[in-house]
């Protein structure tokens, strides 16, 4: 146990930039017993281990045992058809290219907060809101907003056979979170998605690789699958569409408490979710009964909002890669500019130093001394 405990306690204290004194005066421990915590000549006792790991918001178990890499863990399920074990695959090779290209220009992403106790999923929602200066504004990029604050989302097309919504894996070795977004679902529908995930790298990344069914996006049926899970649901639904802006656009625009299904989908243009997922909150705060709840459900909700609206609200133009369906962050393509921009000028100073070289080794060598290869004279008697 001591030389893997010893290891990541030291990677850890120096990630942060924390000296030994530092980090114990954070946990209550003497600093000499930090490095001998780090040098493997004492082991940590219950108390120590447990301040250590609350410190690091990590897991006991991090300390304890050997991670098994989060990649290996997916190829290896037997469930999954062979076609989407190749889209995994795929996934993969982008994550390695992404780390290798914040490598390269030495900008490597910083992981937001890793929010522990027993805050409710709602509480939590309003909490992240804050901390990043939303307030109860609409999300306008979901995508966006999870790679600023340090999940890098990548969305591909996924089989059908799947059933998979998305998925995160979460890289505690290079402190590196990424989620897949399955780009075959409808637009709407990868938004709730990208927020589930976000609630799961906010709470549960340590867990990785968390794999999120179809289901569970769907209230009816998030019941019948783990906690987790429905706290990262009732986490998405608050985070995209705050009830605080539901009211306050329904008392300033739509004035009645009694909803046409044209003011659910001007609601649900507003924020940028799905149909289902306006009317799963309007029903929940009160605006819609019981009986027009289950009546607009029934709806075909792309044709209806065609009719209303003319056209569905225009989805910002993402740069898609064209082998594959693939979308990159945009962060990716500035990384990877910068990164060419580098190895250019690396190339360049070779270059020069390669030619200084040649130039150095062209140059004639010293003149000859002529005079000290003459005779000398005799002397006169």
């Amino acid at each position: 146990m001591n030389e893997l405990f010893s290891a990541r306690l030291k990677k850890l204290r120096e990630d942060m930039g924390l000296t030994q004194e530092e980090l114990g005066a954070a946990v209550g421990l003497s600093s000499e017993y930090i490095s001998l915590l780090e040098a493997g000549k004492r082991t940590p006792s219950i108390i120590a281990l447990s301040h250590i790991s609350r410190y690091f918001q990590k897991n006991v178990s991090y300390f304890l045992e050997v991670q098994a890499d989060p990649f290996e863990i997916l190829l290896s399920d037997e469930k999954l058809s062979p076609a989407t074990k190749e889209m995994l695959a795929g996934f993969h090779s982008w994550c390695e290219k992404y780390l290798e290209l914040e490598k390269i220009t030495g900008r490597p992403a910083n992981p937001g907060p890793l929010y522990s106790g027993s805050l409710a999923p709602e509480n939590l929602a309003e909490e992240e809101r804050r901390r990043i200066g939303l307030g109860n504004e609409p999300i306008r990029n979901i995508f966006r907003l999870s790679e600023i604050n340090g999940c890098h989302l990548i969305r591909m097309p996924l089989p059908e056979e799947s059933k998979i919504s998305g998925l995160l894996v979460f890289l505690e070795e290079k402190n590196a979170a990424f989620g897949l977004i399955n780009s075959a679902l409808p637009f709407d529908q990868q938004v709730v998605a990208a927020a589930h995930l976000y609630g799961h790298y906010l709470k549960d990344r340590n867990e990785s690789p968390i794999v999120d069914n179809l289901d569970v996006l769907v209230d009816e049926y998030v019941t019948l699958y783990s906690p987790r899970e429905q706290f990262a649901q009732a986490f998405a639904s608050r985070f995209l569409i705050p009830p605080s802006k539901v009211r306050e656009l329904i008392n300033r625009d739509i004035r009645s408490r009694r909803l046409s299904y044209a003011d659910v989908i001007y609601l649900k243009r507003y924020f940028g979710v799905s149909t289902v997922a306006m009317l799963r909150t309007l029903r929940l705060m009160n605006y819609l009964s019981r009986s027009q709840f289950e009546a607009y459900s029934k709806f075909d909700h792309t044709k209806e909002e065609e009719a209303i609206f003319g056209a569905a609200p225009p989805i910002e133009n993402e740069k898609t890669k064209e082998k594959g369906g693939v979308i990159l962050p945009e962060r990716f393509y500035l990384l990877k500019k910068e990164a060419e921009l580098i190895t250019e000028a690396v190339g360049d100073n070779q270059e020069e130093e390669e030619k200084a070289k040649d130039d150095k080794d062209k140059e004639p060598g010293p003149a000859p001394d002529l005079k000290g290869n003459q005779p000398e004279e005799p002397e006169e008697t």
